[in-house]
């Protein structure tokens, strides 16, 4: 579990060391908010593409060397760009970067299918998530302090030789799990079952015959997967209620740091208090939402994973409001607090769905097909945003342009409340869909 928090921590660490940088990157390559965003962007865009065949790859062949081989790269291209004299020479490394940072999502996701029981999972994924956030935190304080005592290189270099330490790590002490070793249809045999699976069989819901695959998920071409993964309507709903909230998370990630300078006017000690106390909040959202949802399908609300987001993402936005409203830091610092722990928290629950609901000989690639919509939309957020606040406060690199757009950017988090409401319908037959397609077809 720490192994896999810290993947998902080194994977977030290096936008954070980038959203620290900005005023740095600014006045060493003469560029504005647009070509930070594209920094940021480039990865997010390259990995997109790059995920589709990492999801096949983590289908078919050892899950750990192919983690551990990705994350020496990830780091070969941090050096790089901490080399970086040109604004194109630092774009190309993003480039780079971005063809590595897809492994992690899908052999994630797989592994973590494998390596813990069902009925833990949302609990589970919400302690591993919690590596996103705390990579995502260790950045923005992390490397603006190394970048303000020696230079915004060796913040690139500082992460770089953590993520070779970390590929070692993983290298010697990551088990590689059997193929659904932790599947419903195995839980079941065992005796142990699964909360939801079991309130499924009890409520004698019928399994939607769509969702029920016709061929081997081993055999399936990733067109064929590709198919199947986005008939079932449970999975399509949470791939587009997690893209929009990866796509406001990477937009805040980016420019937070330059929005609460301006806005609040925090100098780098108050910066050093404000961050991590966000980053708490979040913190606390992914630990606490996953164990509740848990919590509440055992006790026999089926639809709870599905739920427990759709009342987070509702409560973000309206927290975020009034925070984004007042002028004063010592106001918005509670409020952004719990909304960030709203935000943080619907997604341990949303990626235990993905794993109820899809057979686990397709985990790897449903999870691409999920992070490439996640990584075009932390892909456009960063530059969307630098574009906007350009439009709505022309010349002008205080936060009154950011002000807007991030008060803009809360519409799509009350949308995400409500198409997730009507996955509560389709979850449990997609569930049941999942435990009839693994009777059928269980790997070897």
């Amino acid at each position: 579990m720490l192994l896999l928090a810290c993947v998902l921590a080194l994977n977030t660490a290096d936008a954070g060391v980038i959203g620290a940088i900005v005023e740095q990157l600014q006045a060493a390559l003469h560029i504005g908010n647009t070509q930070i965003g594209v920094l940021t962007a480039a990865p997010s865009l390259v990995g997109a593409v790059a995920t589709v065949p990492v999801g096949m790859l983590a289908d078919r062949v050892p899950r750990v060397p192919l983690l551990a081989g990705s994350i020496v790269l990830w780091s070969a291209a941090m050096v790089v760009g901490g080399l970086a004299t040109s604004y194109g020479w630092l774009l190309a490394s993003r480039v780079a970067l971005g063809a590595v940072t897809a492994t992690a999502g899908p052999t994630v996701a797989s592994l973590t299918g494998d390596l813990f029981p069902p009925r833990e999972r949302a609990g589970i994924y919400g302690r591993i998530l919690a590596g996103e956030l705390i990579g995502a935190g260790f950045g923005l304080v992390v490397g603006g302090n190394v970048a303000a005592e020696l230079s915004w290189r060796a913040s690139f270099w500082f992460v770089a030789v953590l993520g070779l330490l970390l590929a070692a790590a993983v290298w010697r002490l990551l088990p590689e799990p059997g193929r659904g070793a932790q599947g419903p249809a195995r839980a079941g045999a065992r005796g142990g079952g699964e909360a939801a699976q079991q309130a499924v069989d009890q409520s004698g819901v019928r399994p939607r015959p769509e969702s029920v695959p016709t061929t081997d998920p081993s055999r399936m071409s990733l067109l064929q997967a590709a198919r199947h993964v986005l008939r079932i309507r449970t999975n399509v709903i949470i791939i587009v209620a997690s893209a929009i909230g990866y796509f406001f998370l990477a937009g805040l990630r980016t420019f937070a740091i330059v929005f609460v300078q301006h806005r609040y006017g925090v100098g780098r000690a108050g910066l050093s208090l404000l961050v991590p106390v966000i980053g708490l909040g979040a913190l606390a959202g992914v630990l606490t939402a996953g164990r509740l949802a848990d919590r509440l399908v055992r006790r026999g609300r089926i639809a709870a994973r599905v739920l427990v987001p759709s009342a987070a993402y509702t409560a973000s936005a309206l927290l975020f409001l009034p925070g984004l409203l007042t002028a004063s830091a010592w106001l918005a610092m509670p409020l952004f607090f719990l909304a960030a722990a709203a935000l943080a928290g619907a997604n341990p629950p949303l990626d235990a769905v993905r794993l109820d609901v899809v057979h686990f000989g397709l985990w790897g690639r449903a999870e691409s097909i999920r992070t490439i919509l996640r990584m075009l939309g932390e892909a456009i957020a960063p530059v969307l945003f630098g574009w906007l606040s350009g439009v709505f406060a022309p010349g002008d690199h205080s936060g009154t342009g950011l002000d807007r757009v991030f008060l803009l950017a809360l519409v799509p988090l009350l949308v995400n409340g409500l198409i997730l409401l009507r996955a509560r319908r389709d979850y449990p037959a997609d569930v049941a869909a999942a435990m009839e397609s693994e009777r059928r077809f269980t790997a070897a």
